[in-house]
């Protein structure tokens, strides 16, 4: 049996289910908190660390840690935006993002939080990293520049005997996701698309899919990330 515990984010007042996750808890109060790498309906993992959040003084992913009675959570602080905003900065100079020629652009979340924190140079340097593209699959491409590791293909992609189509490479800073060569050929294209639309950014391309929505008219294009948390928040104040 289900039982309702009270906690707090920045002050507000907020109910949620015993055992349910800070992050799910927060969306059902309509407060947003940033993440790349959680997925809806998907166990979270923790990887991308952008949903940080303070629980009673402590830094903790707020995508793994249930809420409790009485929980005092910090999300909306300058410390915590920053930490956000350099997680992304990094994101970018460690890998090889080209906006401007990615078909993810406008439905890029990684892109999103990026006009979302305002960042126009990043304070690190570019590593300009020299990574392949892997099309050997007959319907996805993988681009390894656009990667940012969020395991959201690994968790969520399983042919129909539950094993993972994707899966990590190598080690330490020369780890990737690759497409197990072996598995590949069950991803059809009803997969191909999910994994797709499932990636956060533009790691994962449909072969044959060539911009069939049109710059303008995409996602980001049209609301900023978190725009009906924002509106909805700004309404109930």
């Amino acid at each position: 049996m289900s039982k309702v515990v009270n906690f707090s984010i920045d002050g507000k007042n907020c109910m949620a289910e015993r055992g349910q996750y800070i992050l799910d808890a927060a969306r059902a109060n309509n407060i947003y908190i940033p993440t790349l790498c959680n997925l809806p309906g998907v166990k979270p993992r923790g990887s991308c660390r952008i949903c940080n959040v303070k629980v009673n003084g402590k830094l903790m992913t707020s995508c793994t840690t249930p809420v409790a009675e009485g929980m005092q959570v910090e999300n909306n602080t300058e410390e915590l935006l920053d930490l956000r905003k350099a997680i992304v900065e990094l994101l970018f100079v460690e890998g090889n993002h080209y906006c401007p020629f990615c078909e993810k652009s406008g439905n890029c979340e990684l892109q999103a939080l990026a006009y979302r924190f305002n960042i126009m140079v990043p304070r690190y340097p570019y590593q300009f990293p020299d990574r392949d593209i892997e099309a050997s699959s007959k319907n996805l491409i993988k681009d390894h520049n656009r990667c940012i590791l969020c395991k959201r293909c690994i968790r969520a992609i399983k042919d129909e005997e539950g094993r993972n189509i994707f899966a990590f490479k190598r080690r330490g800073h020369k780890v990737v996701i690759n497409v197990d060569s072996k598995i590949s050929g069950s991803l059809n294209d009803e997969l191909a698309q999910k994994a797709m639309d499932i990636c956060p950014v533009g790691a994962l391309i449909k072969k044959e899919q060539g911009f069939i929505i049109p710059i303008g008219k995409r996602t980001y294009d049209k609301h900023p990330i978190g725009y009906e948390f924002d509106v909805t928040s700004t309404e109930t104040l």
